[in-house]
């Protein structure tokens, strides 16, 4: 089908005044998480929030866990000197700008996120018919087809670079699969790195044919080109004709750059756009591109010192595991390694004082091990963001796993906890180190709809160290501690406590309290409990239990949406944003603390 017939296919009347009734309505929750708004209470869960510009909002909401609001959208009304309007996300976001503090540029940058993020809900609203039972029989790859985005950033589809044909071709909601084209590098501009078992001419075996490898070495030579001088690499079809030939005209011109073909194997994209699953040969690697476009807070291409990283970081992670018994043998944990990697350096930003970072990692290329490569016989994989999501029919997936799986709602929750918790613990309080395990990053492996072992991935954007002199970090390399992170305590739980609780399982929870499936409290007390479990089975590490407190009775509280719409606006920087700091938290963890371990 064509855009255009696309287009007047799915965007309804009926189909925009839903997607923005929605939309609202977690604008309404998130900001008033985030401080920005601090409507009236005018009864029971019944609240007004009243505009500089005299725009009133009444709403429906239950106070939850963490200082939040689940909204009932159903109840919003806008009105103004006595007449009811439409309820409009991008009118809303405009009415608030002076409440919010929000710059004109950054206002009008925003508006245009915010539509396009309601231009994506539309066609997930019109598109997506799978009920929960269809949908939890899907593989992991088509899973993410049906996801919503970002639960907590508000424009979370805004994809500022695409247009709607773009859209329709690439956005992962789509599922549209994609042939990657392969180009070919000289291989003093190519930077190749891998893990000590993989060397290039394997890794070429493992996702090139025999017939492939050969055709592109034939393009080169038809050029005269010694395809000994050269390394072969994806580039995403988008990248490659809105980026790539614009920024590298003179390597292309000198043959530096030499476009050798489309690859035969299709992929589909995940929910993080530039990361893809081979559909045609499941155990290859998912790979991951630089797609240069604005989506929730950043660019999506690859800093280029995280690509050169990303095999030993790799290294550093597993061994940690391997050298373990608790997580290799207890908790069989599933770390799908980013094993190879390329990075080509743009030859004038990289020498450019303060290049704005979008421009330092235009062109590269991670592969990371597939899921499929560690999935034992009746083993199913999802990321942990399909938990709060919801079929066509209104029943949750998790529901229904729940119901497959046989056990009751209480007994599936202490379940997921018992195979998500001890290893991201044993990792932060053993070793000092953190991965980022929110909804994209955390894969739960099920088996007969029950949670079965964890899987965590994306090491080299989201591998964070401890800051404290630890001996199990006093080995590391100097070069892998320039590049991870180095947090101090708070810091480091942040990425558990922000990462997972208020990023993912905020929504689970209230979900499930919502669907009268489990009460809020209930959860979260099982959540307690499992993590003084691990504390109770590791009793020589008290010290650090202390210092990485997960009970204490607040944290400082990290924002997505007030770090665009406040503090960071649009501005093209040097350095990747990161999540603004407002307020504080309210752990509701802390009244199920244990005694402390002594």
């Amino acid at each position: 089908m064509q855009p255009f017939e696309m287009l007047q296919r799915n965007v309804t009347r009926e189909a925009w005044e839903r997607a923005n009734r929605t939309l609202v309505g977690k604008m309404l929750a998130e900001f008033m998480y985030e401080q920005m708004i601090v409507p009236k209470q005018t009864g029971p869960n019944q609240y007004e929030f009243l505009t500089n510009e005299g725009y009133r909002y009444a709403f429906s909401a239950e106070p939850r866990a963490f200082d939040s609001f689940d909204v009932d959208v159903a109840t919003i009304t806008c009105e103004r000197n006595g007449e009811h309007l439409v309820i409009s996300a991008p009118e809303f976001l405009v009415q608030l700008r002076q409440d919010i503090g929000m710059s004109v540029e950054t206002t009008g940058h925003l508006v245009k996120e915010i539509q396009a993020t309601l231009l994506a809900d539309v066609h997930l609203l019109t598109n997506h018919s799978k009920t929960a039972d269809e949908m939890i029989e899907l593989s992991y790859e088509a899973l993410e087809g049906e996801m919503s985005g970002h639960p907590w950033i508000t424009y979370n589809k805004g994809r500022i670079g695409f247009g709607y044909d773009d859209y329709v071709r690439y956005a992962p909601e789509q599922k549209q699969a994609v042939h990657l084209l392969w180009i070919a590098v000289v291989k003093d501009r190519a930077s190749f790195q891998s893990t000590a078992s993989v060397s290039y001419e394997k890794l070429m075996e493992h996702e090139l044919s025999e017939e492939e490898r050969l055709h592109f070495r034939q393009q080169l030579k038809k050029r005269k080109l010694d395809p000994a001088h050269y390394v072969f690499m994806p580039v995403h079809s988008w990248q490659w004709e809105n980026v790539i030939i614009q920024h590298f005209p003179k390597e292309i011109a000198q043959q530096e750059i030499v476009p050798v073909g489309v690859g035969s194997d299709s992929y589909l994209p995940q929910q993080s756009i530039r990361t893809f699953s081979n559909t045609s040969h499941r155990k290859k690697h998912h790979v991951k591109l630089p797609m240069s476009i604005l989506n929730t807070l950043v660019y999506r291409g690859l800093p280029a010192e995280r690509t050169v990283i990303a095999p030993r970081i790799t290294t550093f992670i597993k061994e940690i595991a391997d050298q373990d018994a608790f997580l290799q043998k207890t908790c069989r944990v599933i770390l799908p390694g980013e094993i190879a990697s390329i990075n080509v350096a743009h030859s004038l930003y990289e020498k450019l004082p303060g290049a704005p970072y979008q421009y330092l990692e235009m062109l590269g290329v991670i592969w990371r091990e597939s899921i499929y490569s560690y999935l034992e016989e009746g083993e199913q994989a999802i990321t942990l963001a399909a938990l709060h999501h919801v079929g066509s029919d209104g029943r949750p997936l998790i529901q229904r796993f729940m119901e497959k799986s046989g056990l009751t709602a209480e007994d599936w929750v202490k379940e997921l906890f018992h195979v998500l918790m001890p290893p991201l613990l044993h990792y932060m309080y053993q070793y000092g180190v953190v991965f980022s395990p929110h909804g994209q990053n955390t894969i739960l492996v099920l088996k007969n709809g029950a949670p079965h072992r964890l899987a965590v991935k994306d090491f080299v954007d989201d591998v964070n160290i401890s800051d404290q002199p630890f001996p199990e970090l006093a080995d590391l390399a100097p070069e892998l501690k320039a590049v991870l992170r180095s947090e101090p305590p708070e810091g480091l739980t942040q990425f558990i406590f922000t990462g997972l609780f208020i990023c993912n399982f905020r929504y689970v929870s209230q979900l499930l309290h919502r669907k009268d499936v489990l009460d809020e409290m209930v959860f979260w007390q099982l959540l307690a409990a499992e993590i003084s479990k691990y504390q109770q089975q590791f009793p020589e590490l008290a010290e650090r239990f202390e210092l990485f407190s997960l009970f204490r009775p607040q944290f400082t509280k990290l924002c997505l949406n007030r770090n665009r719409m406040v503090d960071y606006g649009y501005e093209d920087g040097e350095d990747r944003p990161h999540a603004s700091h407002y307020g504080k938290v309210t752990n509701v963890l802390a009244q199920f603390a244990p005694a402390r371990i002594v």
